[in-house]
C-alpha cells in the first residue's frame, strides 16, 4: 500500500496554485487537504490541517519566509518547502533559516519537482542543484565573517572589552570614563588600541561590530 502524504498549497497566483494541484493529484502518494494565498492562510490551514508538507510562495501577502517562522515554531512536524522564481541567495539563505526543508524554483519540471516532494516528504532536506553550491558558499562566507570577529575581538584586553561594551550602548569617551572610573584620556588610550586590534576604522563601524558580537551573549 503507498504511503500518502498529505499537502497544502499556499500562493496568492490562482493560476500557479491549481497548476500545482493538477500536477499532484496525478500522483498516488500526494493528497492536497488545503489551499490558500497569503501568509495568515497559510498558519490557519497548517494550525488546522496538521498536513506533512506545506507548500509557500516568498513573496505572496504577508510574506512567506514570516509565516514559515510562525508555522516552525508552532508546528515543527510540518515541513516547509518553498516554491518559488527567487534565486536571490539572501533570501534562500532566510528561508532556511525559517525552518524551511526544502527550495524549489518555479518552472522546474514536474518530474523533478514530484521527485524533490517526495524525498523532502521522507525525511530528505532538498535544495535543487545549482542553488546548493551558491547557499553552502553563502553560509561559508557567513561563518567566515562569524569566525573572523570572535578571532578580533579575543585579542581585546579585559579592560578593551569592558570599553567595547559601553560604547556598543552609545556612551561618549567622557560618559565611559566617568563609568569606569578612568580620565577621557585614558579612555581615547584604550580606543585607538581598539580600533587597531578590531581592523576598522572609527567608533561606528566599532560600536556596529560590538552590538553584534555582544547580541549573542
Amino acid at each position: 500500500m503507498i504511503e500518502k502524504f498529505r499537502i497544502v498549497i499556499v500562493d496568492d497566483h490562482p493560476i500557479v496554485r491549481s497548476g500545482v494541484v493538477r500536477a499532484l493529484e496525478k500522483q498516488p502518494q500526494f493528497v492536497i487537504v488545503g489551499e490558500g494565498e497569503s501568509a495568515d492562510d497559510a498558519i490557519r490551514i497548517t494550525q488546522e490541517e496538521l498536513p506533512d508538507i506545506i507548500l509557500l510562495d516568498i513573496s505572496m501577502p504577508g510574506g512567506g519566509i514570516a509565516a514559515a517562522k510562525v508555522i516552525s515554531q508552532a508546528c515543527p512536524a510540518v515541513k516547509i518547502v518553498f516554491l518559488t522564481v527567487s534565486e536571490d541567495e539572501a533570501t534562500i539563505s532566510a528561508a532556511i533559516e525559517a525552518g524551511a526543508r526544502g527550495y524549489i524554483l518555479k518552472g522546474v519540471r514536474g518530474s523533478e519537482f514530484v521527485k524533490t516532494l517526495t524525498s523532502i516528504a521522507e525525511d530528505d532536506a532538498v535544495v535543487l542543484p545549482g542553488l546548493a553550491a551558491r547557499i553552502l558558499s553563502s553560509m561559508q562566507s557567513k561563518a567566515a565573517i562569524k569566525n573572523r570577529n570572535a578571532g578580533l575581538m579575543a585579542q581585546l584586553s579585559a579592560r578593551e572589552t569592558e570599553i567595547l561594551q559601553h560604547l556598543a550602548q552609545g556612551m561618549k569617551n567622557r560618559e565611559i570614563g566617568e563609568s569606569l572610573g578612568l580620565t577621557e584620556r585614558t579612555v581615547k588610550h584604550y580606543m585607538h588600541n581598539i580600533l587597531q586590534k578590531l581592523h576598522v576604522k572609527n567608533r561606528v563601524e566599532a560600536a556596529l561590530l560590538a552590538e553584534r558580537e555582544f547580541a549573542k551573549e
